[in-house]
């Protein structure tokens, strides 16, 4: 049964500090110059997971603050969080934590973090899931969902809620203008079938919320 207990003062706040300090990308001749994000706070049970910041993220030094951001929150509206609580409720994460660069050779979008700049990341993520201990995960694009989930077809995950590890995986596609997938209304149906069992969650209409063990994977219809 999820109870968090409340955080040691300072503890989430010097593993933003480690990961604000880290060059290991830099260092290993990933990126030319390291900004990595770090930033929530401790009373959120809900941990968003995307696939790295975007350039507008890295200016603004936290993460989904692009169009694809608002879009998102959006999302989370819906599903039961509205914007008013999102800062204290929800917190933002991602596999990698620096802008990984524009996409290579002129394709649209970011370029995609290889398994080996994730690796580096990893711990960080592992420290926040353990410290945060939340009981739902938003998986949000494909990058992370394979991540968590392993390799699976878009329209297999999106609109289904997974229990594993004692928590609640909800995988959702990535709210990028990039990504055409949101342009297929059956998609969209997927989209809101996910945000409709996350609303139901939230609300303690769903099985599993208060961790039994044989809750498994809400299916959409």
């Amino acid at each position: 049964m999820h109870t968090q207990d409340p955080l040691p003062p300072g503890v989430l706040g010097q593993l933003h500090g480690e990961i604000l300090a880290c060059r290991k990308c830099e260092h290993a001749g990933y990126l030319w110059e390291a900004h990595p994000i770090a930033g929530g706070r401790s009373s959120a049970t809900v941990l968003v997971i995307g696939q790295a910041p975007g350039v507008r993220s890295m200016a603004r030094r936290a993460h989904f603050m692009g169009p694809g951001g608002q879009l998102l929150r959006a999302w989370l509206s819906r599903g039961g969080i509205p914007r008013e609580r999102q800062d204290e409720a929800v917190y933002f994460s991602s596999l990698t934590r620096c802008y990984p660069g524009p996409a290579l050779r002129g394709a649209a979008g970011d370029r995609k973090p290889g398994r080996a700049e994730i690796a580096l990341c990893a711990p960080y993520l592992e420290r926040e899931l353990a410290l945060l201990d939340p009981p739902l995960v938003l998986l949000v694009g494909s990058m992370a969902i394979n991540h968590f989930l392993g390799r699976a077809p878009l329209r297999e995950r999106v609109g289904t809620i997974v229990f594993q590890d004692s928590r609640h995986w909800l995988p959702l596609p990535h709210p990028s203008g990039v990504s055409r997938w949101l342009n297929d209304p059956a998609n969209q149906r997927l989209v809101d079938e996910g945000l409709r069992l996350m609303r139901a969650m939230l609300d303690g209409a769903a099985p599993g919320l208060r961790g039994e063990e044989t809750a498994s994977t809400s299916h959409a219809p």
